[in-house]
């Protein structure tokens, strides 16, 4: 495989862009020497497998049917389906490849912990892995991944570490550091997916091929979003090789930096999308490969995940949603018609979000859908304002709370502890997660109360608010926060937290009618 790395800033760069690291790997096709990686041959299904290992790869290639249509799109669009390998995404094929190279290469032996920092999917592709072949799991993961990921994790036998999402990824305890930490351990390894050359190998060698045999060599585009890298790379310089009259356009969202040029990325920002995009440049990563680069947002990605899922019947993630979408915009803006085949990956599947994306309920508590979607006139509650409930308003903090005064505040009786970072609100604490931090990790008083906060918890605006939507809502959280604004200023002026104790005396009133 060629490794081209560039040095230093480029001319012309947007001053928000990264500029492309050297990368980890300099072995191309001409090097002098042996060719340091492991190649393995494409497995080819069967009808009997020795171990889920062997299911990895081979994942389907579907015709979309609705979505085109009702998009006024004539071109021919293809989704491979990685979310339908045995751990549910494309980064079982890396998981696997990364210990199986480690290992031939003496790295690493059964018995041996593996440490690594992921979004959840890699991670599971490395558990499958390591209950073939020995090993044990240490999982670093930001906060804002779905509970669903964590779950499968700690049930695929790992330890699951969490970090705050705000936290950059050079910081000591983002989720990147504190792996560095723990694998600092004896006969504990971080293989690193963000800089492991067999990321991309593991898609060079299977997932590329796959597509050229699936397509019969015909394909125009493929689409692919960008997270660690090790798809486009792969893919990219294989067809670079084999197809190279097909352009690779990558997909990154909004608010990572990823993008070429940099003047299409704008200021670095946080998204919910998981599991693509970055505030830097992995070195596993080749954007010589890309031919285009498109941007998604949020609220593009997860509607385009609600309608695969609604209207083609692909249980698919939202990354994939963000893909279909830049799909979509890069075919009408370049015209693309009959003749033209497209495919874009599908990277994990919807079994990882049922908590999220997947809920109406958590999208309305995130702003992509209105709470007017919750309006039910069957409801018994319909129609009766929240304010019937005569809540207090909370105590507010600002984000120099410490451990400390949080324990104070809910000692002198605040069960719910608000803390707002910039006028907004921004974690809450209350008695059961205090207790719970406390006991899992060594805190002092002084340490702050905002990194050890939860956002576990569903906040909306309380205007026109009633008890039936406020209810359904509490079936997904069981704290919801209502802001209420000054008229003018349009500052939060009181936050109010409504449980189902206090709905429960409403509805029981309610029967007795």
């Amino acid at each position: 495989m060629d490794h081209h790395g560039h040095h230093g800033q480029k001319e012309g760069l947007h001053p928000f862009e990264v500029p492309d690291p050297p990368y980890k790997c300099q072995y191309h096709s001409k090097s002098k020497g042996p060719d340091p990686h492991n190649y393995e041959p494409r497995a080819l299904p069967q009808k009997i497998y020795n171990n889920v290992l062997e299911m990895i790869g081979n994942t389907p290639l579907v015709r979309l049917n609705k979505i085109p249509q009702a998009e006024g799109l004539k071109c021919e669009i293809l989704a491979k389906c990685e979310h339908m390998n045995p751990g549910g995404s494309n980064k079982d094929r890396v998981g696997w490849r990364m210990v199986l190279d480690a290992q031939k290469q003496g790295k690493i032996k059964p018995g041996d912990t593996l440490v690594e920092p992921t979004s959840g999917n890699t991670g599971i592709g490395m558990a499958l892995a390591a209950i073939s072949y020995g090993y044990n799991l240490i999982f670093t993961m930001p906060e804002k991944m779905s509970e669903e990921k964590a779950d499968v994790l700690r049930a695929l036998g790992g330890k699951v570490y969490r970090a705050p999402t705000e936290l950059d990824h050079d910081h000591p305890d983002s989720y990147v550091g504190i792996a560095l930490k723990l694998a600092q351990q004896p006969n504990h390894h971080m293989l690193d997916q963000y800089s492991n050359a067999s990321n991309a190998i593991a898609h060079y060698d299977a997932t590329a091929e796959e597509l050229i045999e699936q397509c019969d060599g015909k394909l125009d585009y493929v689409f692919i979003s960008a997270g660690t890298g090790g798809t486009l790379t792969g893919i990219g310089r294989k067809f670079r090789e084999k197809l190279p009259n097909c352009k690779l356009v990558a997909v990154d969202p909004v608010g990572s930096l990823q993008a070429l040029p940099g003047s299409i990325n704008g200021p670095s920002g946080t998204y919910k999308i998981e599991g693509i995009g970055h505030d830097y440049i992995p070195l596993a990563m080749d954007r010589a490969v890309v031919d285009y680069w498109v941007k998604a947002d949020d609220q593009e990605g997860f509607d385009m995940a609600r309608r695969l899922i609604q209207e083609e019947g692909l249980l698919v993630g939202g990354s994939t949603g963000s893909t279909l979408a830049g799909v979509i915009k890069f075919a009408k803006e370049h015209n693309l018609g009959e003749g033209v085949r497209i495919v874009f990956t599908c990277p994990d599947g919807a079994r990882n979000y049922i908590t999220k994306f997947v809920s109406s309920g958590w999208m309305i508590d995130n702003g992509f859908a209105p709470l007017s979607s919750l309006k039910d006139p069957s409801h018994p509650l319909h129609n009766i304002s929240w304010k019937t409930l005569n809540l207090k308003p909370l105590r507010l903090f600002d984000d120099k709370l410490t451990i400390g005064d949080a324990i104070q505040a809910i000692n002198e009786g605040n069960e719910i502890v608000p803390i707002l970072k910039g006028g907004a609100l921004f974690k809450i604490i209350n008695r059961t997660h205090l207790c719970t931090k406390i006991a899992s990790k060594n805190l002092k008083a002084t340490d702050s109360a905002i990194m050890e906060g939860t956002r576990d918890f569903t906040a909306i605006e309380e205007e026109g608010l009633d008890l039936a939507q406020l209810e359904q809502l509490l079936r997904r959280n069981n704290i919801v926060i209502l802001r209420e604004r000054d008229p003018a200023t349009k500052a939060i002026s009181n936050l109010y937290a409504a449980t189902s104790s206090h709905i429960l005396p409403v509805i029981i009133s309610k029967m007795a009618q």
